[in-house]
């Protein structure tokens, strides 16, 4: 499993005692992930252990008049949080342009997975989520965490930042590959292969190693280089926003199919 070193035996320990609770019960769960700050690649030394996971659920909760709830979740203890969505759900947000998805599928760190299973998930989700779709989600994250940090020319909570930082990164990195394909989901990886102003590069990256050697990172200026650029791509990306086709086109059937097609077969798979 790739996991990091540094992570707490207890915590991984206390996620894969819930993950097999879950699959003593029948379901099946082909892939089970870190989200969060420590796989967006900027983690606090007591950051959370987000584990997120998809999952399928036996053949006969398929015949079922009453369709069951499509999310599993355990109450936060400690450091542990946990939860996951049925792979139905999945889809349909990936379909939608819901970033999160492609995000946990694409996550640097795993607690379990099916390795067949993320390899041909990784694929209709290339095949069925649209980039530009996707760019409306991350707008949205930073319009709301833009919100939430306040005027940028006064003091900050710094470890909110982050949450502004990541979107507006991302969606650089679309517009700079043409919405061709997604962005990888650590911001590190992110930044390595993005054109920005090099002083804002450095000015997030020290704000990464400051925020791995303190619990609190506390309240502070944002440094000029890196005010500027989040209020400058942040304004040219509320008005630049690729346009999306209104009617309902045969490529998005072809890629509903893709969908419903992928759902069925994984089904299938692990309900035998």
């Amino acid at each position: 499993m790739s996991l990091p070193s540094g992570f707490s035996q207890e915590a991984v320990a206390g996620i894969r005692q819930r993950l097999a609770d879950i699959e003593v019960a029948g379901i099946t769960i082909p892939l089970a992930i870190e989200s969060g700050s420590r796989a967006w690649g900027f983690p606090s030394p007591d950051s959370d252990y987000d584990c997120r996971f998809i999952y399928v659920r036996p053949i006969n909760d398929h015949l079922l008049l009453e369709t069951p709830r499509d999310v599993i979740e355990f109450p936060i203890v400690g450091e542990i949080d946990t939860g996951g969505w049925d792979l139905k759900k999945a889809l349909l947000l990936a379909f939608a342009g819901n970033a999160v998805v492609a995000e946990w599928a694409k996550s640097p760190i795993t607690y379990q997975q099916d390795e067949g299973f993320r390899r041909r998930f990784l694929a209709v989700l290339d095949e069925i989520i649209e980039p530009e779709k996707v760019s409306r989600h991350y707008l949205g994250l930073a319009r709301s965490h833009l919100a939430r940090v306040g005027c940028l020319g006064f003091e900050v909570k710094l470890k909110k930042l982050f949450y502004l930082i990541r979107p507006i990164v991302a969606l650089d990195w679309l517009t700079q590959h043409d919405y061709q394909h997604l962005p990888p989901m650590n911001l590190i990886e992110c930044l390595s292969d993005l054109k920005i102003d090099e002083k804002a590069k450095l000015d997030i990256l020290d704000l990464v190693e400051k925020k791995k050697l303190t619990r609190e990172m506390g309240h502070g200026s944002v440094p000029d280089a890196l005010k500027l650029y989040l209020e400058s791509r942040y304004g040219y990306h509320e008005l630049n926003m690729p346009r999306l086709e209104e009617k309902v086109t045969r490529k998005n059937s072809v890629r509903f199919a893709a969908a419903q097609d992928f759902y069925r077969s994984e089904v299938e798979l692990f309900s035998r």
